[in-house]
């Protein structure tokens, strides 16, 4: 419970074993008692102080441990809310550590970044901007802004004075350093977006090529179903696998051939479509066979996009290799393996760090961008940037100048949060789950 009487609210359901006035318990202290409905006992529990404003919402703060069970906490659970307590909203604890200052946007929403979180990257990266990482950066970036903005003001307001020449050269020389500072910022969400969203990867090929056998050598494990015959897999199936501490959202698609019946039909009309949308395309063939007409297909479709080649069954007589021409037109990366022996895995995994560059990404030391918002204002304040440069090319008066200037400044507040709207609130904090 976090607010004005959840002491008052605690008070009154739970009796500690050694009886204390709640104003003269410290914060941070751990009380050992039982929580009671009435003269009935509920459970022994622990109950947690938090005194404002040295708590996670800056509020008064109890959080009550029991034994586990639904039925016991859905007891107290209702016992607080009979004696004046109301569920929370989505991300409310958080959106109250916002609104009280604790914490800025950046910050909440790391928090649910964190609890999303699908590899150690990731978390990796929710820790820094939960530490302050971005908002120190926006900050470092306003200020300089502001620095120059002083001087605006002062030639603005005092027209008399003759420091336009040197306030112009100035106003350059800003928007030189925090256009490179803010590009490189934008840029750090190619990487932050295969940090949070993976690398959606479709793993293509005729049928029995052995799509599904890698997808079970890969993920360890007999998630998709290998049999002689072909056309088993009907429809996609998704998993998730880490990659060098990066998320790669695998889709087995249907085997990609002239369809026997609609059902099967579907399922490969969608292979195509999620080949279309995938980041990259994992294109597997019969390397103790020639290439056929529905082979070239999958060639076809592979074209100008990210593709790593597999000839599978290198365990058998090869019938093609990565000399191949008709293979190397459309991609490099060519990689014999044996997916039912879990051979090449290793190779395949090294080529997808190469492809995306995985290895290059400082994650220690680098600050990357992994929220669309945040890239979104990043964007726009760019823009701002060169709107703001280009008047100054044009010889605009000052006051023109500095119209664009301010908005970098919105822009960058609104990332913040220090200038955003309770809509825009309210929609990031609907997205929270409860009690976080």
């Amino acid at each position: 419970m976090s607010g004005e009487d959840c002491f008052k609210i605690l008070e009154k359901i739970f009796k500690p074993k050694n009886i204390q006035k709640i104003e003269d318990i410290k914060g941070y202290t751990i009380k050992y008692g039982i929580i009671m409905d009435g003269d009935k006992i509920i459970d022994e529990v622990l109950v947690s102080f938090f005194k404002q404003p040295k708590s996670y919402t800056t509020e008064n703060m109890c959080e009550i441990n029991s034994h586990g069970g639904n039925i016991i906490v859905k007891q107290i659970l209702e016992l607080c809310l009979k004696n004046g307590a109301r569920l929370a909203e989505p991300g409310e604890f958080t959106k109250r550590a916002f609104l009280n200052g604790r914490i800025d946007l950046v910050q909440a929403e790391s928090v649910m970044d964190l609890i999303h979180a699908k590899s150690e990257k990731e978390v990796n990266t929710g820790i820094k901007q939960l530490e302050g990482w971005l908002s120190k950066e926006i900050a470092k970036i306003k200020q300089e802004i502001m620095d120059v903005m002083v001087n605006i003001e002062v030639a603005i307001d005092y027209p008399e004075y003759d420091v336009d020449d040197v306030t112009i050269e100035q106003i350059a020389n800003m928007l030189n350093n925090v256009e490179d500072k803010l590009i490189k910022l934008e840029r750090s969400f190619d990487s932050g977006k295969i940090i949070k969203e993976g690398i959606k990867t479709a793993i293509i090929g005729k049928p029995n090529v052995g799509k599904s056998s890698l997808l079970n050598a890969i993920l360890k494990e007999e998630r998709a179903i290998v049999t002689e015959y072909e056309g088993t897999t009907r429809d996609t199936i998704e998993e998730f696998v880490n990659i060098n501490g990066i998320p790669l959202k695998l889709v087995d698609t249907a085997g990609i051939r002239n369809a026997k019946d609609e059902v099967e039909k579907i399922g490969i009309n969608k292979s195509k479509e999620i080949a279309n949308e995938a980041d990259l395309i994992i294109a597997i063939f019969d390397s103790s066979k020639e290439l056929t007409d529905e082979d070239k297909e999958i060639l076809e479709i592979s074209k100008n996009k990210k593709t790593i080649i597999l000839l599978n069954k290198t365990d058998l007589e090869s019938k093609i290799d990565e000399n191949n021409e008709l293979l190397k037109n459309v991609s490099n990366s060519i990689i014999k393996i044996s997916a039912l022996n879990r051979i090449g895995i290793e190779d395949l995994y090294e080529e997808i760090s190469k492809m995306f560059n995985l290895n290059e990404i400082n994650f220690d030391n680098d600050l990357i961008i992994t929220n669309v918002r945040h890239k979104n204002l990043i964007s726009k304040s760019v823009e701002n940037v060169k709107k703001a440069k280009e008047s100054i090319k044009d010889n605009m008066p000052l006051d023109i100048i500095a119209i664009f200037i301010k908005d970098i400044l919105e822009d960058l507040a609104n990332i913040t949060g220090e200038m955003v709207t309770e809509d825009i609130i309210n929609e990031i904090f609907a997205k929270f789950c409860l009690g976080k």
